[in-house]
């Protein structure tokens, strides 16, 4: 099948190419999809895109009129994608939903060592030659009692760590595992109590209407000035001027996040000598209480061998007419 690459950087181009092994026509662009973009499919079947590409309705009319129909999502989440509009002009949609829990989990935990620990504040110290502790204090995470939000395969493997770490571990989200209550002794509460009881806050779940500036001035008012609020969902789950604002007054103990709700165009790219006019990264980039890392939880082998063979199998599933596993629009689903 003959597919175009949006968004495609050099550091997973080869694990494409190892999983496709030539079955499909791979051109790769390191260009975003947007509305200026999408022309560049012309002539070609399918697209593969990223978490930073749009799908949004305008460009996904200028798809179909370019003969595009499939899309492939290199990522988890597709809040970045029209689906209502993709299934109207009956688009074959499929993401990578499984690449690697572990990775995503795992740097989440990463995050909040080095935002409790203040890593980051120490290593700038240190090149300065200056080796005192007066600001590098953080506190055991052990007994401490740990909110997780979304205990979906990331939040899951998130609930398992902090357990290891003797941990109390309390969780919100409407679909409650029973093996998380027994084996990890995970406590289901609802948002507002979780915000006013944990140390720790860690955000794991998708972006969609419900949970768009779920973190705001409401639920920040809850929080201990200690609270540490960690997040490897998405940029638009919190409400990042108020947790800015927060975190400047020492509402909050810190923020430490993946993801930025005004990303699109900068993460991923380098921006050094073409800086972004952006008030709130920079303060997110220069505050001792606030670590940002540029949307790299993912960022693993395993994870990107994971994705490449996912994308390849789910267009080879197009080509042969079947439905892939994980589409996002079944394929005999019609417009009622």
């Amino acid at each position: 099948m003959k597919t175009l690459i949006y968004s495609a950087k050099d550091f997973e181009t080869p694990f494409l190419e190892e999983a496709n092994k030539d079955v499909h026509s791979f051109k790769y662009s390191s260009d975003r999809l947007t509305t200026k973009t999408a022309m560049m499919a012309l002539g070609f079947e399918a697209i593969s895109i990223f978490s930073a590409d749009d799908a949004s309705g305008i460009v996904l009319e200028k798809l179909k009129d370019f003969g595009v129909k499939y899309i492939t999502l290199r990522s988890a989440g597709h809040d970045n994608i029209n689906l209502k509009i993709a299934k109207r002009l009956n688009f074959k949609v499929a993401n990578s939903p499984d690449y690697s829990p572990y990775a995503v989990a795992e740097h989440a935990i990463t995050l909040l060592l080095a935002l409790n620990r203040k890593v980051t504040l120490a290593r700038k110290q240190t090149q300065n030659y200056n080796f005192t502790l007066d600001k590098l204090i953080g506190f055991d995470l052990h007994n401490k009692t740990v909110g997780v939000i979304g205990t979906g395969k990331i939040g899951s493997i998130i609930a398992q760590i902090l357990n290891g770490f003797g941990c109390c571990i309390m969780a919100v989200d409407p679909f409650e595992k029973e093996d998380l209550k027994t084996r990890f002794q995970v406590s289901y509460t609802h948002l507002d109590n979780l915000c006013k009881e944990c140390s720790v806050i860690i955000l794991s779940i998708p972006l969609t209407s419900d949970t768009h500036h779920l973190i705001d001035k409401s639920k920040l008012d809850l929080m201990h000035k200690e609270t540490l609020l960690v997040n490897v969902a998405r940029g638009a789950v919190v409400h990042t001027k108020d947790v800015l604002a927060y975190v400047e007054k020492k509402r909050i103990g810190g923020y430490a996040t993946d993801v930025y709700d005004k990303e699109s165009g900068v993460f991923f790219y380098d921006r050094s000598q073409n800086k972004p006019h952006d008030t709130d990264l920079e303060k997110m980039l220069t505050h001792d209480h606030i670590l940002l890392t540029p949307h790299q939880a993912f960022a693993t082998k395993e994870a990107l061998a994971n994705i490449a063979q996912t994308t390849v199998d789910n267009l080879s599933s197009w080509q042969e007419g079947s439905n892939p596993k994980n589409s996002l629009i079944p394929l005999d689903e019609k417009e009622s």
